[in-house]
């Protein structure tokens, strides 16, 4: 460190920062599903995530649909985990759910897709073709890293990303 300002400043960032920042990192996300059993499968069995917890609500629940902004909802949640990532899978019976357009492109408004950062992208990639995943393409060298986008059962975008010991990003 070359002065006192850039000691603090490393400080701060590295450890004083959680205590003054309202955001602390991203929890989970969410998927609305058609079929939870499917669902189960494909994100347990194929991609590796662990059940955390579940839960249901028919109609039961005024914080939950206040917490949504729906009234009388009628629910399956299933929170899901791999390493520190959490999905939370929705299955929606009231309201009745949009179907979403499962070949939708990901230049449309709103969430586009998840990344899933994994260790070695080539055999993760076939891995996940023989369990029935669909990708456009093989994985694709970005440098010092690999992506690709492939599609859930429900034609949600999920992108695998590798990253090198040297880039984090």
């Amino acid at each position: 460190m070359s002065s006192l300002l850039e000691l603090f400043e490393y400080l701060y960032r590295r450890y004083w920062s959680r205590f003054f920042s309202m955001i602390i990192g991203l929890h989970h996300i969410a998927i609305s599903v058609p079929d939870m059993e499917r669902a189960l499968e494909f994100y347990e069995k194929d991609l590796g995530f662990t059940r955390e917890f579940g839960s249901a609500h028919k109609g039961d629940s005024p914080k939950a649909d206040r917490v949504v902004g729906l009234e009388g909802t009628h629910a399956r949640i299933e929170m899901l985990r791999a390493g520190n990532a959490f999905v939370e899978l929705w299955e929606y019976h009231q309201p009745e759910p949009v179907p979403q357009d499962p070949e939708y492109s990901p230049a449309n408004h709103g969430f586009a897709h998840i990344a899933l950062q994994v260790s070695d992208i080539h055999s993760e990639y076939n891995r996940l073709i023989e369990a029935g995943m669909t990708f456009h393409a093989p994985p694709v060298q970005l440098g010092d890293s690999a992506a690709i986008y492939g599609r859930d059962p429900f034609g949600n975008i999920v992108e695998l990303y590798e990253t090198s010991p040297e880039r984090s990003l």
